[in-house]
Parts: structure tokens; sequence; C-alpha cells
């Protein structure tokens, strides 16, 4: 009998390490491919998360690309009119985004290291999906990469989540919260026909563009996007990111079985929607459904601001 029992002792020893070095595994990989999005134009500046996914090109480099919220660098974003065989067109550009990753080793952040981003395709956060894809200027960042949670099957409420992200900015990166799917197929009349899910994974302002995960495999099942308050938070589903993806031909952005573009396409690439409206009426509305927007639930979770900017620009400003 005492022989039994300290193998039963000995077996749940064994079986309670092993499961927390996989909790530790699952931890430190989630850190890894998490990072600090920083925006910063001539009049704000702010920061958010993203979430790594990297892919092998043709010649064996790896290249990172980051999945963010779009309202994390809509700052970045800029128009200009310009005559195209005598009629007139709207040029859409963006400034570089600013890609943080810390780097930790015995429990402490050692420094970090700071890179540049372009914008690959944004849909707005107005009438659009709130979603941008970047790509890390320099080949071989990091070889981490996100799993995306690609099943037809919608995860049953109450399953175990986690979130992590730079909650109030690059102050609290790659903080990690825990909750549970709360429910599925919200829609939010004043915003668009789109559909969140909610999730009660603690979240703040600078959480936008964050991973929520499986608790079981880490897989990614959606991105936070807006909120209010700390557990009651919306996120965009990847079955939403995939009809997106699907629309503008950007699968390889989640879907690693399918073939990565070369530098040559990703160059050619439409950044906004495809027949995405510029048209000034446009505009104008969608300015107003903002500042409409801005002042109703769920507020947008992101970004947090930086710095109040230097007292000239500002005097500049109004």
């Amino acid at each position: 009998m005492t022989m039994l029992k300290v193998s039963l002792l000995s077996l749940l020893i064994a079986s309670t390490t092993i499961a927390a070095e996989a909790a530790k595994s699952t931890a430190d990989h989630l850190q890894d491919v998490s990072v600090t999005i920083r925006s910063e134009s001539t009049w704000s500046a702010g920061e958010g998360s993203g979430v790594i996914f990297s892919r092998k090109d043709a010649d064996g480099n790896t290249v990172n690309f980051v999945w963010t919220a779009a309202h994390v660098i809509d700052n970045l974003r800029s128009e200009r009119k310009v005559i195209v065989n005598g009629a007139p067109r709207t040029v859409v550009t963006f400034k570089d985004a600013k890609v943080i990753k810390v780097i930790r080793q015995n429990g402490r952040a050692v420094g970090r290291l700071e890179l540049d981003a372009e914008v690959l395709k944004y849909s707005d956060a107005d009438d659009g999906h709130d979603l941008a894809l970047l790509r890390v200027r320099k080949l071989n960042f990091v070889t981490d990469s996100v799993a995306f949670y690609l099943d037809n099957k919608i995860p049953k409420l109450g399953t175990d989540l986690w979130h992590v992200g730079s909650l109030l900015g690059q102050m609290g990166s790659n903080s990690m919260t825990d909750g549970i799917y709360s429910q599925t197929g919200r829609l939010i009349p004043q915003l668009n026909k789109h559909v969140f899910d909610q999730t009660t994974v603690a979240a703040f302002p600078g959480s936008s563009g964050g991973g929520v995960y499986l608790k079981s495999d880490a897989r990614y099942v959606g991105m936070l996007v807006r909120g209010a308050g700390e557990t009651f938070n919306l996120i965009v589903p990847v079955r939403r990111m995939v009809q997106w993806a699907e629309k503008n031909k950007i699968m390889w952005a989640l879907d690693p079985k399918v073939k990565m573009p070369t530098a040559d396409e990703l160059a050619k690439m439409q950044v906004e929607d495809v027949g995405a409206d510029f048209s000034p009426e446009n505009e104008e509305k969608k300015r107003k459904k903002r500042a409409l927007a801005a002042m109703k639930f769920p507020f947008m979770l992101g970004v947090q601001p930086l710095a109040p900017l230097p007292l000239i620009k500002q005097q500049e400003n109004k």
C-alpha cells in the first residue's frame, strides 16, 4: 500500500511538472510573437499592440508580417489628389509604423528592438474591419510566428482564453491576462454590419491590435479592438479576418499553406480595401460617423497616447 501511494504521488508530481512546463512554454511563445506598435505622425502619437506572423521567401529569408488594428495606425494615413488620364484620383499613402519587441532574459527586460514596418493592407475602423497588416522592413527580424485558429467551428462559450498585449502602451508591453469566450456574433448598429465576438480577458488602452488565444493550444482566435471596461471587450474574430483576407487575396497572411507573393507582387498590392470609396462625400460621412461613435459604447481600446506634443505644434494645430 505504501509503495502504491508513493507511485501515485510521484505520478501526480510528474503530471504537475509537465503541465507547468507546458504552461510556461505557451506563455513564452505568446510573449515572443507579441509586439508594441508605435504610430507617430506630425500631430499625434500613440501605442497599440501587434502580433507577428512569419513566412519564408523564395530566397530562404524570414519575412515578418504584423497584424494590428487599423485605428492603431490611422494617424499614419494621408491622401493626395492626382490627375490620371485627365481624371482626378485620390492616392492613399502611409508613413511607416514602429514595431517594438522587448528582449527578456532570466525574468527581466534586458533591452528592446525597434524597427520600421510598412503598411501593406488596411481596412478602416468605420466602414471596414479595423484591420491592418504590416511588414517589418528588416528581413530575419525574428523566427517566431503566431498560429491562427482556422477551424470552421466557432469556439464554445466559456472557452478559456489568453490575451497578450501592450496594456497602457510600451510601459505595459507583453502583459498577459486571461478570461473566457463570453459571446459570439455581436452586432453594433452604430458601427457597421460586421460581427464581433465578446471576451472577458482584461484589456486597457494599448490592447488594441493584440491577440486573443486559446489557452489549450495558443492558437489566435481574434484581435482586440473595442471595449467598455477591463473585462468587457470585443474582438474581430478570425473567421471575419478570413473573409476579409479572401476578398483581398491575402490568405497567405493567415494560412502558412497558401503561397506567399514575391516582393514585387507585394509592392503592387492595393493598400486600402478593394472597392474603397474615397469620394469627398463619403470621407465627410465617415468623419461624422467617427465623431459620433467615439462618444458611444463600445469604445476603442487603443491607442495609448504618448507624451503631449510640443506646445508650438499644439498651437499650430489650432
